[in-house]
């Protein structure tokens, strides 16, 4: 689910009170209270836009008087030059919004733009692009909208939303001796029944035992070659959902996807997108006469 209004409020308001904690002394100085403007939010590249409502909101919370026209939706593809939004209002508001409007409109499309090209790169195989973790603090509900509107999923939310064992957990897991299987089991029996287990490995000769537990939901292949990816496929032949993980790239990610995993997680989805070049460019109502 996209955040809620109430949680974009909150968020927003936090990113406002930051820019302007005492208000824009270079607005209220400069512009006359009565002056109204109209801005155009255009893009200066092609990609895939995302963050309307959030866009809007940052102009809302800033004035209420300012009214946001959006001409395109969220996941939808838009070329270089082409008008995104139209912003109307007091000029105060817009010119004290715009900043942070800006920011988070350029970060989310940038990450669904960057996903989008990992969503066609994987197409014709079975594998879901799905992002991490490796989020932004504060942003990470923006950023998994992104990830969505480029076309990916979502893996876990957070650390309270499932068990993902990995080898630093293993090696607490089976210290003593505890037989790996055994251990994951016995984790099993610890978790609440909705709850879902996933466990890392970083080399075949791992599989065995975890397949043996007969409780694992999906296995990550961690750091796997192409041919080691198949050879996992082939060998938990469907008993969890399989994960690729790690060396993922623009360059890798249609030979991992190809290699017959259901998923691969890449962190680089939020970690690493360039914010898009996107800009509102503003003109001053005519005074009446």
């Amino acid at each position: 689910m996209n955040p809620s209004q109430r949680e974009l409020d909150r968020l927003v308001g936090t990113f406002l009170d930051e820019d302007a904690p005492w208000g824009d002394l270079t607005a209220e100085l400069l512009i006359p209270a009565d002056a109204r403007a109209e801005a155009a939010l255009v893009a200066r590249e092609a990609g895939v836009y995302s963050g309307a409502d959030v866009f809007a909101t940052a102009f809302r919370l800033t004035d209420p008087r300012i009214e946001v026209e959006a001409l395109i939706a969220d996941s939808d593809a838009f070329d270089a030059g082409q008008t995104l939004a139209v912003v109307r209002g007091p000029a105060r508001g817009i010119l004290t919004g715009e900043r942070v409007a800006l920011n988070l409109v350029q970060r989310m499309s940038g990450i669904a733009t960057l996903t989008r090209r990992y969503v066609d790169a994987a197409a014709g195989t079975r594998a879901r692009i799905v992002d991490t973790r490796k989020t932004t603090p504060g942003l990470r509900s923006l950023e998994r909208q992104a990830v969505r509107d480029g076309g990916g999923r979502n893996h876990r939310r957070s650390l309270s939303d499932a068990v993902m064992a990995k080898d630093n957990h293993l090696a607490v897991l089976t210290a003593g001796g505890l037989d790996l299987a055994d251990a994951l089991r016995a984790l099993r029996d610890r978790m609440p029944h909705t709850a879902h287990l996933e466990v890392e490995v970083d080399r075949l000769d791992q599989l065995p035992a975890v397949l043996d537990s007969g409780v694992v939901g999906t296995i990550m292949l961690d750091n796997f070659t192409t041919a080691e990816l198949a050879a996992g496929v082939e060998l938990i032949a469907g008993r969890a959902v399989v994960e690729a993980s790690g060396g993922v790239n623009l360059d890798t990610v249609a030979a991992i996807a190809a290699s017959g995993v259901d998923v691969v997680s890449v962190g680089a989805l939020t970690h690493s997108a360039r914010a898009l070049d996107l800009g509102l460019d503003l003109e001053l109502d005519a005074p009446a006469r």
